[in-house]
């Protein structure tokens, strides 16, 4: 398996440390109503909730280019740079995310949607 294929698998996982970041701590958590539970959180953790239900959204496109990817033959280092730096980009952005500094966010999101694209185009 490539390093692009594993940072697909890293892709997936990574919205759930976010997510058991929202729900440690603080008042109790509530398995009955997480949904619920969780739009009630506030601070770090209700950011850390925003930031997973980014990273289940980033996901699909992400995962899309890097098959597509592989299978248009494009280079394989390239496919492996761009994947590791999305992967760099989402941790850092949920960092920011949970810092609660939203331009750095922003730009660290644009960094990472921009490999998506980048993976899209090297398969041209």
């Amino acid at each position: 398996m490539t390093i692009a294929y594993w940072s697909v698998l890293a892709a997936a996982l990574l919205p759930y440390i976010f997510t058991l970041l929202a729900k440690a701590g603080g008042p109790r958590y509530n398995n009955y109503s997480p949904r619920e539970f969780l739009e009630k959180q506030q601070g770090y953790r209700k950011r850390a909730h925003w930031a997973q239900l980014n990273g289940f959204e980033a996901f699909p496109p992400f995962a899309a280019a890097v098959i597509i990817a592989h299978q248009a033959g494009a280079v394989q280092s390239s496919i492996d740079t761009l994947a590791l730096a999305f992967i760099a980009c989402r941790i850092l952005y949920g960092v920011m995310y949970l810092a609660n500094k939203p331009t750095l966010r922003s730009l660290v999101w644009m960094a990472g949607i921009g490999c998506v694209v980048a993976l899209f185009v090297s398969a041209a």
